[in-house]
């Protein structure tokens, strides 16, 4: 396995447009902390930007020793609204800024059917350049439940097509996120991220899901009790001989600083994933 740092912990819980700090400061603070690759979001570089700035980004990568764990191209992406799934229909712009990041995971969305024929066409775009497309279990899409996640593998038939496991949403949405779970998906995992979250009827944040309604919760400390267990997670993914990225995907929490969050993402997760 291998440790990713995701560009959301410079990012607020509330925004998913704009960072903290640029990627050219978030980046030396994940190496230092020992980091290996960092997953890629538009708060830091998108499609959008000039191929002259992707590049600057790969040479910001290349300098701090980093590989590009994921991308994820686009503010809709990161936003999970309706214009998400567009991506499936252009794909190649995504596809272009995975290249030149040195990346093989491009993250992908899928909300309803109409969407798998075209995602079926990308992923073939996709596969001509070395690339896999990764659907993340998340609320609103058609992966909420593992169940679900294990059909849309199943339709898509494509063997660069595969699912990261996010336990958060998997929770708030009203299914398994456990050991369990992990082990059903374990074939068709591609990419792994946590974000540490408890439900709770007066969170901040709301997760609108189609099986469990509005889901409240709140983001916790990543080694906080009262929220996933990581190391259960982990230990299932070594037994099951998992090679890829581990990314710490979670936003920062109210009075925390990037510093802060990279160094509590480190502590935690370095003795498990090494």
């Amino acid at each position: 396995m291998q440790l990713s740092l995701s560009c959301r912990i410079a990012e607020s819980s509330t925004r998913k447009d704009i960072a903290a700090i640029p990627i050219g400061a978030l980046a030396p603070l994940a190496a230092s902390a020992g980091f290996t690759g960092m997953s890629m979001r538009a708060s830091a570089i998108s499609v959008e930007h000039a191929i002259e700035e992707q590049q600057a980004v790969r040479t910001i990568l290349d300098t701090n020793d980093l590989k590009a764990s994921m991308v994820m191209g686009n503010v809709p992406l990161a936003a999970n609204n309706a214009e998400a799934p567009d991506c499936l229909r252009n794909i190649t712009p995504h596809l272009d800024l995975a290249e030149r990041l040195g990346a093989t995971l491009v993250r992908i969305m899928l909300q309803s059917e109409a969407d798998i024929p075209h995602a079926q066409r990308a992923a073939d775009e996709a596969a001509e350049r070395g690339i896999t497309l990764a659907q993340q279990t998340h609320w609103g899409t058609l992966c909420e439940t593992v169940e679900e996640s294990l059909d849309v593998v199943r339709r898509m038939d494509r063997q660069n097509f595969g699912i990261t496991f996010e336990p958060a949403n998997l929770l708030a949405c009203g299914d398994d996120c456990g050991p369990g779970a992990l082990r059903r998906l374990a074939p068709h995992i591609v990419n792994f991220y946590f974000q540490n979250v408890r439900l709770n009827p007066n969170g901040a944040h709301t997760f609108n899901s189609r099986h469990a309604g509005p889901t409240s919760l709140t983001y916790v400390a990543f080694d906080d009790a009262s929220g996933i267990p990581i190391a259960p997670l982990i230990e299932v993914l070594r037994q099951t001989g998992y090679t890829g990225w581990v990314s710490v995907h979670q936003p920062l929490r109210d009075g925390q600083t990037v510093e802060d969050a990279v160094d509590e993402a480190a502590r935690v997760f370095l003795p498990l994933v090494s």
